[in-house]
């Protein structure tokens, strides 16, 4: 015996089957509107990743063509879709400790401070970074309060929520030693065994606030001791990269050091900054 579904079904079902075509108009919107809010630069071989991800926001509106998505974020600048689509379209490529070699060398410039060390992780992703961070200081500093404090940003809201939250899966903290693993988080148990919570001592000493590095001020609690902005610049142009950089300067104390991710290479883009290590880099002497 066969069934059949109401005409609403049938047509739903076939949306959430059916492949939508996404034409090269549509893609090259797409593309301008990403860079005109967040200053992603999407290259045509990301045109399958644009489509996967774009496309289960289409399912979620109910809608069946990207055109009319297009002229509906379009149609009003400040609507909340604008947050979903920038989230859909950023990547985050993050892990516990990623390019280890620039903790010692954070560890030991913060340990020649006096007074609050404060520190910006400019692309936090879900956590890790900034997390990290923090364990570098609180193992350097220890935890008193007010000798250190982490600030950490992304323009994507859902990740904030996840980095918010500090909880990973015990897995993805292979980079520590068990005397962190220990110290800094708690095991779950029961239904959340395999995942670990960033223990509150911790997490009191990092704060978290969406921020888009595009925006021409930068509302955060600097100067700072030190700014972590790694493997982000890479999928902006140069003209982006360079405002960036240059917004970037009054938010570094004159002794403080900014850290780029291995493929990235300041030195080449603006004269404020000079290289002082591998992807380490310090204010030129005549703007320190």
């Amino acid at each position: 015996m066969t069934t059949s579904l109401p005409n609403g079904q049938t047509s739903l079902m076939l949306q959430m089957t059916q492949r939508l075509a996404l034409s090269d108009t549509h893609f090259r919107r797409i593309c301008q509107l990403i860079y005109q809010r967040a200053g992603i630069v999407l290259a045509d071989h990301k045109r399958d990743m644009v489509y996967n991800r774009l496309v289960r926001r289409l399912r979620t509106l109910g809608l069946d063509d990207f055109g009319r998505y297009l002229s509906m974020l379009e149609a009003n600048q400040n609507s909340a879709e604008w947050q979903a689509f920038i989230n859909s379209l950023t990547t985050n490529l993050t892990a516990f400790f990623r390019e280890a070699h620039h903790f010692p060398i954070l560890a030991e410039h913060a340990r020649k401070k006096s007074g609050e060390y404060r520190i910006w992780s400019a692309a936090a992703s879900t956590g890790e970074e900034p997390y990290s961070l923090a364990i570098t200081l609180a193992d350097t500093l220890g935890t008193a309060p007010g000798r250190w404090k982490v600030y950490a940003s992304d323009i994507d809201t859902e990740v904030l929520q996840k980095a918010r939250a500090g909880v990973y899966r015990q897995e993805e903290l292979k980079t520590l030693s068990p005397q962190q693993m220990q110290r800094y988080f708690m095991r779950g148990t029961g239904p959340h065994q395999g995942l670990v919570r960033v223990r509150q001592e911790l997490a009191n000493l990092v704060e978290f606030a969406p921020l888009n590095l595009l925006d021409k001020q930068y509302n955060v609690p600097g100067p700072f001791d030190a700014i972590f902005c790694r493997n982000v610049m890479i999928y902006f142009d140069k003209t982006t990269q360079q405002d960036i950089l240059h917004r970037f300067v009054p938010q570094l104390k004159p002794d403080g050091l900014l850290f780029a991710g291995h493929s990235e290479n300041f030195s080449n883009l603006v004269r404020e900054f000079s290289l002082r290590g591998q992807t380490v880099y310090a204010l030129s002497k005549d703007k320190a």
